[in-house]
């Protein structure tokens, strides 16, 4: 009985150890991405307080709302409809910077908004996707969003154009992106979680299927 006792304490507390190992790595995680997304924000509000003051209060206060949202508590695992949120205040930021240049259609009625994922895995495709496409194509183009449900997998796919030359996949700043959102997925939900990449002469798509599950803020609500 005592051997059986001991094992299984050896057991919870090894369970504890990798599931702390786990969240603490998340949250590094989500720390790499952060500041890049922070520091793109405040150079976009730098800009427009030298041309429109009005425009500049309104992405203070986006920016304010979004880092709100996702760091007043510390949590890993938020309501998908959060974190498309978080990507729509990306989007309003990035808008008053780009104006006609950058235009988003999202796709996105059908996804579970109390599904539970990892926060900040939408939102940086969104950011890429501006940063890496519609910045370096003189007349801008469109971001397409779109999300499904299917035998209970969640698919989200994001899209846009490049220029034909560009190498989008081999450029830094996107190939950092992907590895951290995938690590997010792999920490989240162990080999049943992937980000599928595809790139042709014109446009490069990402898109993250992983498993339906609700959050417990929604079970408990």
């Amino acid at each position: 009985s005592a051997l059986a006792l001991r094992y299984f304490y050896v057991s919870a507390e090894w369970k504890r150890s990798v599931e702390m190992e786990a969240l603490a790595r998340i949250r590094a995680l989500q720390a790499r991405i952060r500041p890049h997304f922070l520091f793109n924000s405040m150079n976009t509000i730098a800009s427009l307080t030298r041309s429109n003051a009005a425009q500049a209060e309104e992405a203070v206060e986006d920016l304010a709302d979004l880092f709100r949202a996702s760091l007043n508590e510390a949590r890993s695992m938020i309501p998908l409809g959060e974190e498309i949120d978080i990507a729509r205040t990306h989007q309003r930021i990035e808008q008053l910077r780009l104006g006609d240049r950058l235009r988003v259609e999202w796709d996105v009625e059908q996804l579970p908004a109390h599904a539970a994922v990892p926060s900040l895995i939408v939102q940086p495709l969104l950011e890429n996707a501006v940063y890496h496409g519609i910045e370096m194509l003189p007349a801008g183009g469109t971001v397409t969003i779109t999300g499904r449900l299917v035998d209970r997998q969640i698919q989200i796919e994001v899209r846009n154009p490049i220029p034909a030359q560009n190498d989008y996949s081999e450029r830094e700043g996107n190939r950092m992106a992907l590895e951290n959102i995938r690590q997010l997925m792999e920490l989240a939900w162990p080999r049943h979680a992937r980000i599928e990449t595809r790139q042709d002469d014109r446009e490069f798509s990402a898109r993250l299927i992983f498993p339906y599950a609700p959050s417990h803020e929604a079970a408990d609500s």
